[in-house]
């Protein structure tokens, strides 16, 4: 195998083969419910492309795995989760990070980005994409490097998910900035620059944290 090349297992019906492709690093960087999705196990990738009925595998332990979460994944999360994205893409490691948004509760379940939320990110020009709510769930502790919460009432729900908190996975997300502080919700202040600028400061700080500590 070349560079930039890794084997690939593919599984068809009935039968198994086995090739060597170029890695397709787009699929396992969305969480979108889309054709061709990507599930998330630990240190193994499985991408399913529903168009040809193809599965593939492949390993990826050195990734940096996040998850972000708030109380309904429309607004903070899903922020958090695209400011992310640009950054590491603007850093040239996008295809280092797997960066993900879930919800504490199941209220806003498949539903799309709050449209405040869009608007800030169309004013900063950082590029989103369509998307359903999920709900964090009790095996993202495993699948996960970060599982970050916008405020105290996320970090007392996720705890109540994920149970105990044996490698310090869970934080806050301006604890990165030194800052003991919520991220405001802007569903209830309708102030989604306030509560841009505080995602893009914990993102841009777990960001460093993360690239001087690899």
């Amino acid at each position: 195998m070349t560079e930039g090349e890794i084997k690939i297992n593919v599984f068809t019906t009935p039968q198994s083969t086995s090739l060597t492709a170029p890695l397709t690093r787009g699929a396992k960087k969305t969480c979108n419910q889309t054709s061709r999705q990507i599930i998330i196990c630990k240190f193994i990738y499985i991408y399913f492309d529903k168009e040809n009925f193809v599965w593939y595998t492949y390993f990826g332990d050195n990734m940096v795995k996040i998850m972000f979460v708030c109380h309904g994944n429309i607004c903070r999360s899903t922020m958090a989760e695209f400011v992310m994205k640009d950054i590491v893409k603007k850093n040239g490691l996008d295809n280092d990070f797997i960066i993900c948004s879930s919800a504490t509760s199941t209220e806003e379940i498949g539903n799309d980005t709050h449209w405040g939320t869009k608007k800030i990110l169309d004013e900063m020009g950082i590029p989103y994409t369509k998307r359903q709510a999920v709900q964090l769930k009790k095996s993202d502790y495993e699948n996960y490097d970060f599982i970050i919460g916008m405020d105290s009432a996320h970090m007392r729900n996720i705890n109540r998910i994920i149970g105990y908190d044996k490698d310090n996975t869970i934080q806050k997300l301006l604890s990165f900035a030194h800052i003991d502080r919520d991220v405001a919700d802007p569903w209830y202040t309708r102030d989604f620059r306030t509560t841009y600028n505080d995602v893009e400061l914990g993102c841009r700080k777990l960001f460093e944290y993360i690239t001087n500590n690899r």
